[in-house]
Parts: C-alpha cells; structure tokens; sequence
C-alpha cells in the first residue's frame, strides 16, 4: 500500500501544476476583445483636426462603432467592418476619417464637438468592449485680442493725424496772425508819419 500512497501524491502534484499551467496558458491567451485608449482626454481648439486614438485587438473580424453625446444629444458618427463597408454619418461625412486599427480623426472641431466619444469594438462572435475619449474645445482668444489690437492701432493712427493736423492748423494760425500783425504796424507807423509831415 505504501507504493500507491507516493502515486498518489506524485498524481496530485502531477495534477496541480498541470492545472496550473492550463489556468496560465488560459489567461495569455488573447480572447475575445482588447481594446486600449492611450489618450482618453483631449484637448482642442476650434478650427483643429483630433485624432481619437484607440488600438484594438480581435480573433475575428470586428465592428466598430463611433458615438458622440453631449449635451446637444447623442449622434452615431461612423460604424465599420474591419476590411468592409464604413458607414459614416451623413452629419460627419466630410469631417471623419477611419483607420484599420478603429482610430478615427475629426476634421475642423467646433464647439458642439465638445463632448464624450464612446467606441464599441464588438467581435463577430458576440464579444464587446467599449471605450470612452473626452474632449474639450476651446475657443480661440487670440482672435479677439487681434480685433482689439488692430482697432487700437486704427485708433491710434487717426489720432496721430488728427495730432498732425491740428499742429499744422496751429501754425497757419500763427502765420496769419504775424502777417496781420506786421501790416497793421506798418500801416500805424505810415499814419504816424503822414500825420508828422501835415504838421
């Protein structure tokens, strides 16, 4: 009996590291969906092309879809085959484009493009995964501040000749009035005269 205890053991030990081995081979190998987001914020300003940046990994092929929701609503942007059809949304046909690895780039954001992008990569049999990208967009200040700068320097060029202007007024004033002045003292000096030579 003792001969059959060591089987037996040796069959347990046997056993466990084989269940082990399964249970780790299990776990490296890929199943179903991956899906990563290396960016999962962005920031943009308005007028820019983003790129919503994902890499997804799959046995089969897969369907990928694009959402926006914001405040202003949800709206489907694009849903693809990996290798067929690409149906984009009638809202973002010219402003999307699609690439194999299910990254998708926004063309000219404005500020309704604000909001969260959810993907949903979704294998042939049945498996899912979804990811989320937020994205900010901001206004561009500097054109207000060229607006002001500009009109500053509008203002200030008018007033720079008004300035000019005024000068030479002022100096044809003081013209006018030396020649006034000399005459007058040339016509009292003839009268001073005129009036000693009658005496």
């Amino acid at each position: 009996m003792r001969p059959l205890q060591g089987c037996r053991r040796r069959g347990v030990v046997v056993g466990t590291v084989t269940l082990c081995l399964a249970a780790g081979w299990a776990l490296q190998t890929p199943g179903g969906v991956s899906l990563v987001v290396p960016q999962p914020n962005i920031n943009a300003t308005v007028a820019q092309n983003i790129l919503l940046s994902v890499e997804y990994s799959c046995r089969g092929v897969a369907t990928i879809e694009w959402k926006h929701v914001s405040s202003w609503g949800t709206t489907k942007i694009v849903e693809w085959k990996s290798g067929n059809y690409v149906n984009i949304s009638t809202v973002y046909k010219d402003r999307v484009t699609t690439f194999e690895n299910g990254s998708i780039e926004l063309l000219n954001v404005g500020m309704r493009d604000a909001g969260y992008y959810f993907i949903t990569v979704t294998e042939e049999h049945g498996t899912n995964t979804y990811g989320t990208i937020i994205v900010n967009v901001y206004e561009i200040i500097y054109e207000d501040l060229h607006f002001v700068a500009v009109l500053f320097a509008f203002l200030a060029a008018v007033s720079a000749i008004l300035i000019c202007f005024m000068w030479l007024c002022n100096k044809s004033l003081h013209l006018f009035q030396k020649k006034t002045t000399h005459k007058l003292t040339a016509s009292t000096t003839e009268e001073i005269e005129l009036e000693t030579i009658e005496c």
